[in-house]
């Protein structure tokens, strides 16, 4: 537990709130999304090795080389798990079930060094017919690379709860 400031109970720190209701969304919404994460090549390795992605792309770089590559190929697992997580503090910090990602599509490679920013819109939005203090938010979300270049785009939904909804 983290050391209260002098002075101060941890009952009285003050609350940051994070992550949107789902009264804050609107279709047709956009959202960049902060500073971006660069991806190292010990990122690379290390994400390869613990998902059992033992693709010599993505733990060989003279094999990659041989391939037309510039060096190691950083899964596309961790290029999709990035760029959703960059979107995270905006589209669902704020509580409720991830449902799901439908039409992703891999544009290009990702080698390390490269840094991914994200950029979402709202696409569909309706209130649940089994939650009646949530909605059911999709949004479409493209990650580049620091050329600009699209890298990756999907879809995605998640359950949102409405403000003061206790989870």
């Amino acid at each position: 537990m983290t050391a209260a400031p002098q002075g101060l109970h941890p009952a009285e720190f003050p609350l940051v709130r994070h992550g949107n209701h789902y009264d804050d969304f609107a279709v047709g919404q956009q959202f960049e999304h902060h500073w971006g994460r660069t991806i190292s090549d010990g990122d690379a390795l290390l994400f390869a090795t613990l998902t059992l992605a033992y693709n010599p792309n993505y733990l060989n770089a003279e094999h990659a080389r041989s391939q037309g590559h510039r060096d190691l190929v950083v899964s596309p697992m961790l290029v999709l798990c990035t760029v959703v997580g960059l979107s995270v503090e905006d589209l669902s910090e704020a509580g409720g079930p991830f449902l799901g990602l439908d039409d992703v599509q891999f544009h290009r490679p990702v080698h390390p060094g490269s840094t991914l920013t994200a950029f979402s819109e709202v696409v569909e939005m309706r209130r649940s017919n089994r939650h009646p203090t949530a909605g059911i938010v999709t949004w479409r979300t493209e990650g580049r690379d620091e050329n600009g270049e699209l890298v990756v785009e999907l879809r995605r939904t998640n359950l949102i709860f409405d403000e003061g909804t206790l989870l």
